[in-house]
């Protein structure tokens, strides 16, 4: 079983419209709701890939309900969020369809009590004892402590458990310190942390700071990992266009399903790629088009040099 933490869940509301104009009344040609917030995205995508996967986080108010009760139609994935007295947040995503452009806008989350966070902390050492591995995923509610990851990284760590870490600012800056196995920041929250825009360096200074292995995510132009195995770039082999939400979730779900099958990281970067390409083609985040990502994933370009036998 893989786990996926989401303390910051949200209910993801799509709105498709045919040109989005500032200071404009708009008429909207489709919605889709999904359960959200990075982890939960990810666990759709390990599910549909064979991995059985647990979820955990806060749920709470009418919106916590709304996401619980369409994870329960979710095959492969298990519900194991807390309930919390406030209300979970959603996001609204408003898709271009004439420029395939997104905007987002995500809502504040619940106010998180000592008590909860408390009870999480149990429900999560847990959970872990079941685990194979465990994806800590997205932003801290209100709250929840600003080294709330670092804390969980090393809980995971002293059960034996490889942990991903995906967040950016102070909570990354702190879980980094920990030692998580892996961290994939994009370009901009590897440059907050590190200081430096050039990819390469910032992901060995990364290393330096506590992370085993950094993957960066470069956007449409692919992934860049440094390990202790080696370092690779891998490209897609064209830029698809479409809606890049939950891009990001899906590189994770690939790097998190290639580390339980033991698969040689060129091969992990691979799928991460192509999975990220094949989600920019679905309609929302958590889905990815299996026909795309079965031309995609043999086409991705991986370049690098193995560094340890």
């Amino acid at each position: 079983m893989i786990l996926t933490v989401t303390l910051n869940t949200a209910l993801d509301i799509t709105y498709r419209v045919r040109s989005l104009r500032p200071h404009a009344s708009h008429r909207v040609s489709e919605v889709l709701e999904r359960p959200g917030g990075k982890g939960l995205n990810v666990a759709r995508v390990l599910a549909a890939l064979g991995h059985p996967v647990t979820v955990t986080g806060f749920a709470g108010g009418a919106t916590g309900r709304a996401v619980q009760e369409r994870l329960t139609g979710t095959p492969g994935v298990a519900d194991a969020l807390l309930p919390v007295t406030g209300t979970t947040r959603r996001t609204i995503a408003v898709v271009d369809e004439r420029t395939g452009d997104t905007t987002q806008l995500n809502e504040p989350g619940p106010a998180i009590t000592p008590a909860e966070w408390s009870a999480f902390q149990e429900a999560y050492e847990d959970l872990l004892a079941g685990a194979d591995a465990v994806a800590l995923c997205g932003s801290l509610p209100p709250g929840v402590p600003v080294g709330a990851y670092a804390g969980l990284v090393r809980a995971a760590r002293a059960a034996g458990v490889p942990v991903l870490l995906d967040t950016n600012g102070e909570p990354l800056r702190r879980g980094i310190a920990a030692r998580p196995d892996i961290v994939k920041p994009n370009t901009d929250e590897l440059a907050e942390l590190t200081g430096s825009h050039e990819p390469f360096g910032a992901t060995e200074d990364a290393r330096r700071r506590g992370a085993r292995a950094v993957v960066a995510s470069l956007g449409p132009k692919g992934l860049l990992a440094t390990t202790p195995e080696g370092r690779w770039r891998a490209t897609p082999p064209a830029h698809v266009h479409g809606n890049p939400t939950g891009a990001g979730d899906s590189a994770v779900a690939g790097l998190l399903s290639g580390l339980v099958e033991n698969l040689p990281w060129p091969d992990r970067l691979a799928r991460a790629v192509a999975l990220s390409a094949a989600t920019v083609l679905a309609p929302v985040a958590g889905e990815f088009d299996p026909e795309a990502y079965q031309e995609l994933v043999g086409r991705v370009t991986v370049t690098g040099e193995v560094t340890a036998a």
